[in-house]
């Protein structure tokens, strides 16, 4: 690359989720309106980097993986890095941060800024501009709510794990599906067409094969890559997919319900006006049985002055929207505007 892009100083924002990990670089723009579209740099993907599924090691080796190669895709080079914002799954604690901070002190020079942020965070910066205000629900292999007030307070729902109960995510969905086969089989519960359609999708021959499925490798993503088939049978008329994703439904909105209530982003009336970023693959597939759809009409009723955002950017582009906002107010507060 020639030498104006090596002087170039830049931002990097990453989205590390349950499945992948994300890296954009983008240029410094202290503008107070962004162009659009964004200005990408350079991008790049690998796994997971969530230190609860895949451990502390691995995650550090996917964070520096994926940022060394988002810059190499960008022709420019690490001292040229101004701010770096991280959401990660995982990142539910101060010392969750601490501990990822610890890694990239090493990684970059001091006078990098650092940020770093649940994925849900980053996720609603990815539909209000870096904005943080409102709420955002995330449905993909997990799940969670979580949302701010103008005045930086902050709550979240959900978003504690399959163990703990993310019962509208992807794990959920297809969790309940399994154990839906295994009732037919045994049963303990009414025939389902989700047995034929699952076994057929893994070329398994029989629900006792499951088991040896399940347990080989119960990686989350793994599982929840069954919700096309649950769909599926919902939408030709299965009686229990239809009630798992209905209950999915449910879930994800009373999530929402539960940060807008404990925030108050509708005000004291509960008609007042607030965005609802809405992001992951639960949420925005695009069939007959559509819970994206579902969940926004079930929001709506409680709170008509919702106002429902599907991001036109990732949210690894949100996580740089982060750092940039964050660098402006300080810039601001330091008197260099």
């Amino acid at each position: 690359m020639g030498s104006e892009s090596d002087e170039r100083e830049v931002i990097l924002g990453v989205d590390g989720g349950t499945t992948s990990t994300v890296c954009v670089c983008m240029p410094l723009l202290l503008f107070s309106e962004f162009p659009d579209p964004l200005p990408v740099l350079g991008r790049s993907v690998a796994g997971c980097s969530n230190f609860n599924s895949v451990g502390e090691d691995v995650a550090r080796e996917t964070l520096e993986k994926v940022m060394a190669e988002a810059l190499l895709d960008a022709g420019v080079k690490r001292s040229a890095v101004k701010a770096v914002c991280l959401g990660l799954s995982g990142v539910n604690h101060p010392t969750d941060q601490e501990k990822i901070l610890g890694w990239l002190r090493s990684a970059f020079p001091s006078h990098v800024k650092l940020y770093i942020q649940n994925d849900a965070v980053a996720a609603l910066a990815s539909g209000t501009m870096g904005k943080l205000h409102g709420c955002v629900l995330i449905a993909g292999t997990g799940s969670i709510s979580y949302g701010f007030t103008d005045d930086g307070r902050e709550a979240r729902a959900a978003g504690a794990g399959p163990v703990l109960g993310d019962w509208g995510s992807g794990y959920g969905i297809a969790a309940q599906a399994l154990i839906a086969v295994m009732r037919a089989h045994d049963g303990r519960g009414p025939q389902t067409m989700l047995s034929s359609c699952i076994l057929q999708s893994l070329g398994l021959s029989s629900p006792d094969e499951l088991i040896g499925w399940t347990y080989a490798d119960p990686s989350w993503a793994r599982i929840a890559a069954l919700v096309p088939v649950v769909v599926s049978c919902a939408e030709d008329g299965d009686q229990l997919a239809d009630e798992i994703l209905h209950n999915a439904v449910q879930e994800l909105a009373i999530s929402v319900k539960a940060v807008v209530q404990r925030l108050r982003l509708a005000g004291e009336d509960g008609k007042g006006s607030f965005p609802v970023v809405m992001v992951g693959g639960v949420l925005g597939a695009n069939n007959k049985w559509n819970i994206g759809n579902e969940v926004t009409n079930s929001i709506l009723k409680t709170y008509p002055g919702a106002c429902v955002i599907r991001p036109k950017v990732e949210p690894a582009v949100g996580a740089a929207l982060l750092a940039l906002n964050f660098l402006m107010k300080e810039t601001v507060a330091n008197g260099h505007s």
